[in-house]
This record gives structure tokens, C-alpha cells and sequence, in this order.
């Protein structure tokens, strides 16, 4: 059996790199917008509202439920969370 190496965890979780560079960077939202949300400290129906969510929805954040969130829906709370979103776009190695 041959042993693989990855750059990160999408790498080899994903079936395109395609996929994986979308999934590194919804990770990458989710995880920002949630050390926002617990630096609020409000309880998580006040920050839901802050950022125009039902609570159960924001709780799918907060636990990390990667896959219930597009990478749209993602940008458009980090915004809601007052953070600033950039692309940066190199070529592939």
C-alpha cells in the first residue's frame, strides 16, 4: 500500500480540487464567523438575530455543520458579523 500525502484535510477528503478549495474556504468562513459570534458573548438567540438567522440555524454554525452552509450563505453572515471578506486568487502550483 502506497501512503499518500495532502496539503490539508480537503485534499484528501475531496473528490476535486475544485471541491476542495471550495470546502477551504467555507471552512475558513465558518470558523472566523464563529470566534466573532462567541466574542458577542450574547446567547446564541441574541447573536442569531444579530446576524438575521433562526437559532437552530446559527447553532449548525457553531457546531460546525460545514455542510449545511454555501459558500455564499457564508460570506453573506460574515458580513452580517461585521467582518471584511477577500479572495485571493494565485496560480496553482
Amino acid at each position: 500500500m502506497q501512503r499518500e500525502s495532502f496539503d490539508n484535510v480537503w485534499d484528501a477528503l475531496e473528490s476535486s480540487p475544485a471541491e476542495a478549495a471550495s470546502m477551504k474556504m467555507r471552512s475558513t468562513l465558518l470558523i472566523a464567523i464563529e470566534r466573532q459570534v462567541r466574542e458577542w458573548e450574547l446567547t446564541q438567540a441574541e447573536a442569531a438575530r444579530r446576524l438575521g438567522i433562526t437559532q437552530p440555524r446559527l447553532n449548525d454554525l457553531l457546531r460546525g455543520r460545514i455542510g449545511n452552509f454555501s459558500l455564499d450563505a457564508l460570506i453573506a453572515l460574515a458580513r452580517a458579523a461585521g467582518l471584511s471578506v477577500r479572495l485571493e486568487i494565485d496560480r496553482a502550483a
